[in-house]
């Protein structure tokens, strides 16, 4: 079992009055961190709001029924909370009139919760986010050689908490599970969603396309939908924290590319389960692209599991200029490269050097990789 690095950050607002919010995709453990914090605890409860019972009393808003239902604990855990219709309302009442209780919510899809917790817990709610295990977070079991050669294995298989030891057929098994529609059921219970086919070949479409610019107009046209459905579509799977958009940086240097958007995947398995592509990294085409995928999710999940609040984009120009990820954090800028296999010494694009005069520039790739920890 994994220490998640988000726990010290958790950990540190557990006795404050505000209600936790942990969201996270299905399968990266949020159940499971619950656990290691309140299993042994008397004072604690996990509460599955997917059951019937435990469902029946949180929708019914009973101050009654729900006192009955936390007893004599002080730390109600309620966990997949997007289950219950409207949760916000209730989580409200529990705040107002019953402040005996602390309560820690998961969820696993942020439409389903966020539009109501913001409007009924403005100002009474700390929310937090949870992904796939970190490179960190796995060089507590592997260091030195053995992380390395797990590094190709992530590549292909990914980083989530369930599949990362187990053997190669039975985490092929998994994977397909986890690929199924079970990982995208939040999504596909939205009443918005009429086709899900179209989903899966949207999600196919952009799993073809990391690392590149994605046009939504383009998508429109190739799955013979409309564009809004498109951005509807991808803003759900964002939600649900499958994928995530990086922007693109522009301070009007003249070249520069200017309102574009990149999409990520959060795990690298996950990508490659979509589009059936399990080879191992030797003898794979899309290399380069699930190098960056990974080093850009890494980054991006190292930071935000640490509460470090770090603005990302992509940078490029009409001739071809880029930088892979740009990174600002209270007005300093560091810029990241990533290259799977580096044939030359790579530098800074003169351009973006000159304008945006970086704190850093780093350049990381399978020889370095190292480096990722702790950024």
């Amino acid at each position: 079992m994994y220490e998640r690095t988000i726990r010290d950050l958790f950990d540190k607002w557990l006795y404050s009055r505000e209600i936790l919010i942990l969201y996270g995709a299905r399968q990266v453990g949020k159940t499971t961190l619950l656990k290691q914090m309140f299993l042994n605890r008397k004072d604690a409860v996990i509460l599955n709001c997917e059951l019937p019972e435990i469902f029946d009393v949180l929708q019914s808003r009973d101050k009654a029924r729900l006192q009955f239902l936390f007893g004599n604990h002080k730390i109600v855990a309620l966990d997949e909370a997007q289950a219950v219709p409207e949760i916000g309302r209730t989580l409200k009442i529990i705040y107002d009139e019953l402040p005996q209780y602390k309560i820690v919510v998961t969820g696993s899809s942020s439409f389903e919760l966020s539009s109501f917790i913001t409007e009924a817990l403005t100002g009474r709610n700390i929310k937090f986010r949870m992904f796939p295990l970190t490179l960190t977070e796995i060089s507590q079991k592997y260091s030195g050689h053995q992380l390395s050669e797990k590094l190709k294995d992530i590549l292909v298989f990914g980083n989530y908490p369930g599949l990362i030891d187990l053997g190669y057929d039975t985490k092929i098994t998994k994977l397909n599970e986890l690929t199924s529609d079970y990982l995208f059921k939040d999504v596909l219970i939205h009443e918005s969603i009429k086709n899900p086919g179209i989903l899966r070949k949207l999600l196919k479409a952009l799993a073809f396309q990391i690392g590149s610019q994605v046009s939504t107009n383009e998508l429109a046209g190739m799955l013979g939908i409309a564009r809004q459905t498109i951005e509807k579509y991808i803003d759900m799977l964002e939600k649900s924290f499958i994928i995530f958009r990086l922007g693109s940086y522009s301070g009007n240097l003249r070249n520069e590319i200017k309102k574009s958007t990149k999409i990520f995947f959060y795990d690298n398995g996950i990508r490659n389960g979509i589009i059936n592509d399990l080879s191992p990294v030797e003898n794979r085409q899309d290399t380069g692209a699930l190098w960056e995928n990974f080093c850009v999710s890494e980054i991006v999940k190292q930071k935000l599991t640490s509460g470090i609040n770090s603005e990302f984009y992509f940078w490029r120009t009409y001739d071809g200029a880029e930088i892979d990820l740009v990174e600002i954090k209270d007005g300093i800028i560091n810029a990241h490269e990533f290259k799977w296999k580096q044939k030359r010494k790579p530098k800074i694009p003169a351009s973006f050097n000159e304008k945006y005069k970086p704190a850093s520039y780093r350049v990381i790739n399978y020889q370095n990789f190292y480096e990722l920890l702790n950024l």
